[in-house]
């Protein structure tokens, strides 16, 4: 099996822990016979401080053309005026619009103890 995945490191720890995922992908591709190619594309806080908005079009076509994306971290305090016209989770949020996303799924744990408070 051959795969591209779409790299969007983002911003803050988003880097680091993509080219550790990448490592772990490379390594499980190599015990299983799969093959992944990797195409790092801009994405967030970075990407408005280098290119002026925070999801590029190039980012979005690449990200349509791929089996798969690797999302990073996205945003963080050098970003956090309310008041700039792009943020870094506007990308984010267009970037789910443009590829017809709309499920953020969270893992929950339920605590015994707190049972009769939740509503799941």
């Amino acid at each position: 099996m051959h795969a591209t995945i779409v790299v969007l490191a983002g911003d803050g720890i988003g880097p680091e822990v993509t080219g550790e995922a990448q490592k772990v992908l490379t390594a499980v591709g190599q015990k299983f016979g799969h093959e992944f190619s990797f195409s790092q594309q801009m994405m967030g806080g970075r990407s408005i401080d280098e290119l002026g908005t925070s999801l590029p079009d190039a980012t979005v076509e690449a990200c349509k053309r791929a089996d798969a994306i690797l999302l990073g971290a996205v945003g963080g305090p050098k970003w956090d005026n309310p008041n700039a016209p792009d943020r870094p989770e506007r990308g984010l949020l267009a970037l789910r619009k443009a590829l017809n996303l709309f499920a953020n799924l969270r893992p929950v744990k339920l605590h015994p103890q707190l049972l009769s408070a939740s509503t799941l």
